[in-house]
């Protein structure tokens, strides 16, 4: 197994509070709200021939994203944006990984913590596919998570805010060292929801099904992908779908900015064969980060 490159000792610049930074000075203090209360969010972009993909939606996003959590980043989606560009030619970027983060300072410590700074980040660095290609072609092999997407009404569900993976990462790890590649997570209904993280569509005799958007964040991929299918003249389906209905559908893809499009073969006891619409849509998606 390769060596792991720490991610606070890397060469290159952060983006941090309004001036690039040398990589390794970008340190929050360890008494910072967003550690200890989940009081931050973030968004994953990619860059494709330098240019990152739907950069303004996502820094949209980000600023509603603190907006349900209760905080006001200080910048606007221009600026937002303005500033990833300079950080991805900063770094060299052409094919590429943005993590832009937004949290609560320190100046407060407590359950309660208005009056705290909101600080936001934004990091670039070179990252291969989220799934190797070959587990891409061939599918990837999923289990069920134990953990299951919360209510609208007990979590803010629409906000990519970091609390909301602590299951994620849970679900991921335990999939991994059980020899599977993800986890498709239900909701607290006992519908499908996604995979840890990534959306999740279904196909079958020519129609593209997907659960709608209600417990888990509507991803910015998931939207592009249905545009994409929609100018095929393929019917997107939204509407709640049961784990016992898995048995009835052809092929299976995740989509998100890490996994892109990637076909599924195997969730738990149910079978897919990445087929069609899984391909066709893999290589529409492809074309159109590269537009």
């Amino acid at each position: 197994m390769p060596d792991i490159i720490p991610f606070d000792d890397r060469d290159g610049f952060i983006w941090w509070n309004g001036a690039l930074i040398p990589w390794r000075d970008a340190r929050p203090h360890v008494l910072s709200h967003g550690l200890h209360y989940a009081s931050a969010v973030f968004e994953g972009e990619r860059v494709y021939g330098g240019k990152v993909f739907r950069l303004s939606a996502h820094s949209e996003r980000l600023i509603q994203s603190g907006r349900l959590l209760g905080f006001e980043i200080p910048y606007t989606p221009a600026e937002i944006d303005a500033a990833t560009k300079l950080v991805v030619q900063a770094n060299g970027c052409a094919d590429a990984y943005v993590r832009p983060i937004a949290w609560r300072g320190s100046e407060m410590m407590g359950v309660a913590a208005a009056k705290t700074k909101i600080n936001l980040a934004i990091a670039t660095w070179d990252w291969p596919s989220y799934f190797t290609p070959e587990a891409k072609m061939k599918g990837i092999r999923m289990q069920l998570a134990d953990w299951r997407r919360p209510s609208p009404d007990t979590a803010p569900t629409k906000s990519k805010a970091t609390g909301l993976y602590m299951i994620c990462t849970m679900s991921k790890h335990k999939a991994e060292d059980e020899g599977f590649d993800d986890a498709l997570m239900l909701d607290w209904r006992g519908q499908v929801a996604e995979a840890t993280g990534a959306n999740v569509f279904f196909a079958r005799e020519g129609k593209l099904y997907t659960p709608p958007a209600d417990c888990f964040l509507d991803g910015i991929t998931r939207r592009t992908v249905m545009g994409l299918a929609r100018e095929r003249q393929i019917d997107v389906v939204e509407r709640a779908i049961l784990p016992s209905e898995l048995a009835e559908f052809e092929e299976c893809f995740l989509t998100g900015t890490a996994a892109e499009v990637t076909p599924v073969s195997e969730i738990a006891d149910w079978r897919f064969t990445p087929g069609r619409m899984s391909l066709a849509l893999m290589e529409d998606f492809a074309r159109a980060t590269r537009a």
